[in-house]
């Protein structure tokens, strides 16, 4: 079974690349200019989808002007189904969205599969208020098969700029119960999500590369010598980025 896993995974990861690669370059591009001008890229995700802000925040061989938006009642340790039920809600983004730094000169990442909760639709809304570029990663088939639950009716695709389409089916799960055909399990999106992520961190650093001395790239912390590097790059960032210094 696992074999099928892989083979759809695949499947996505070729989907992608066909359908999807004009636009990861538009993204990039869009975030290497506002980064080489002194801009951020700030991440969003509730439940499942947080991991993205977690996955592109302070990675090794990663970007380092990345602003996690880590709100903790939306993530799943302070209780899967009390952040299930936030993430329904219009309105409740604004609680702590209004008080971030972004600026015209900055992009906001907002993730979210389905694109029918209130929450990533208010903040790529809130995002849009203050001037900043919003790119979606959503799945546009999913979120065609559910009614949006904001009060506007607006899925997350309608609110963005860009929209990274992950091309999630409908449930994300991949695969189909043998014994109960209704029942469908294991999830594509994270692999998916950080598949497109990471190849676009890599195009905004092959963009930068072009136009930098020093790229703004975090080394290992597990490399002898790399410290001296990273205490660097926490230099440059830390007062735009105050969880680094955390």
């Amino acid at each position: 079974m696992f074999l099928d896993y892989f083979h759809e995974i695949k499947q996505l990861i070729d989907e992608v690349e066909r359908k999807e690669a004009q636009t990861i370059q538009k993204a990039a591009k869009q975030i290497a200019e506002k980064v080489s001008e002194g801009g951020l890229l700030y991440v969003f995700g509730c439940g499942h989808s947080h991991m993205m802000a977690e996955e592109l925040f302070y990675r090794a061989g990663g970007l380092v002007p990345v602003y996690p938006i880590f709100e903790e009642n939306l993530m799943l340790h302070k209780g899967p189904v009390q952040s299930s039920q936030l993430e329904r809600k219009t309105d409740y983004a604004a609680s702590f969205m209004e008080e971030l730094p972004l600026t015209d000169k900055d992009v906001l990442l907002v993730v979210s599969t389905s694109g029918r909760n209130g929450v990533p639709v208010d903040a790529a809304l809130l995002g849009k208020q203050k001037g900043t570029t919003v790119i979606a990663l959503t799945s546009k088939t999913y979120a065609a098969s559910q009614p949006s639950r904001h009060d506007t009716g607006k899925h997350l695709h309608d609110t963005a700029d860009i929209v990274l389409d992950n091309h999630i089916p409908k449930g994300d799960a991949l695969l189909q119960a043998e014994t109960e055909p209704e029942l469908r399990f294991a999830p594509g999106s994270s692999l998916i999500n950080i598949a497109i992520l990471q190849g676009m961190i890599a195009e905004i650093l092959h963009l930068l590369e072009q136009t930098q001395t020093e790229l703004p790239v975090f080394k290992s912390a597990n490399i002898e010598g790399s410290d001296a590097h990273n205490k660097r790059m926490v230099e440059l960032y830390k007062n735009q980025i105050p969880l680094l210094e955390s």
